[in-house]
């Protein structure tokens, strides 16, 4: 079975948000989504989730 490395785990999936409108990836603190200053760099949207890990 493989071994998870930690520092590709970090530069794959930490601070990754996914928009919930047209799906772009953005790598953004979790703070600024929370706080709603941030929006979508194509749709302009502010709807976001996080990245999931497959």
């Amino acid at each position: 079975m493989a071994t998870k490395i930690p520092a590709a785990q970090n530069r794959l999936f930490k601070n990754i948000f996914v928009c919930k409108v047209c799906n772009q990836k953005m790598r953004l603190e979790p703070g600024k989504i929370l706080s709603g200053t941030v929006a979508c760099r194509k749709c302009k949207s502010k709807a976001f989730r996080p990245l999931r890990k497959k």
